[in-house]
């Protein structure tokens, strides 16, 4: 599997987090009440307004794509499912807001918000699906960022035991009556 798969997928899947955060805090509808004698009432609702949980989902699936690079095998693999429940959840939350909700006076903005939260789902859920399909099969992270223990054939060059006593409290650099 070439770099672009674990590229294409991270990218469809932070724009999608991205556009659909961004879609469901933007006014959806705007209702106005008309008062004789009283500057007119103004309400506006926001696609998070009616479905809280939309921006849940997105930052569900903003920290799923950063797992995504920290992952391999079987849990990237899992992590794709869970990526795909989420869009699954933001288009099924955007569409019921939008069914719901009637737009008002908020002209377009009534119908281009909910749609950009679809896409955003939709780009969620690609993302997602490569990561389920193919993400075994996509390079880890460097081994060398990974803490492993020495071997008792590995020599300890010294550093380790100052470590130690900083832990402990002690000061390695103090010289003491058993320093010279």
């Amino acid at each position: 599997m070439s770099r672009k798969g674990p590229f294409a997928a991270v990218v469809s899947c932070l724009a999608g987090a991205g556009l659909a955060l961004y879609a469901a805090t933007r006014v959806w509808a705007v209702q106005v009440e008309r008062r004789p004698g009283l500057s007119d009432l103004r309400t506006e609702q926001t696609g998070a307004d009616v479905e809280p949980w939309l921006i849940g989902l997105a930052v569900v699936a903003l920290a799923g794509t950063g797992a995504l690079l920290a992952t391999r095998g079987v849990a990237r693999r899992l992590l794709g499912v869970l990526l795909i429940g989420a869009a699954a959840g933001i288009v099924a939350g955007a569409v019921l807001a939008r069914v719901t909700l009637d737009p008002g006076a908020a002209g377009t903005a009534g119908s281009i918000w909910p749609v950009l939260c679809v896409l955003g789902g939709a780009a969620v859920g690609v993302g997602g699906l490569l990561a389920a399909r193919h993400g075994h099969l996509w390079p880890a992270m460097s081994a060398r960022y990974e803490r492993t223990a020495p071997t008792a054939a590995e020599p300890v060059d010294g550093t380790r035991e100052l470590w130690d006593a900083l832990d402990r409290g002690d000061d390695p650099t103090a010289r003491g009556p058993d320093h010279p």
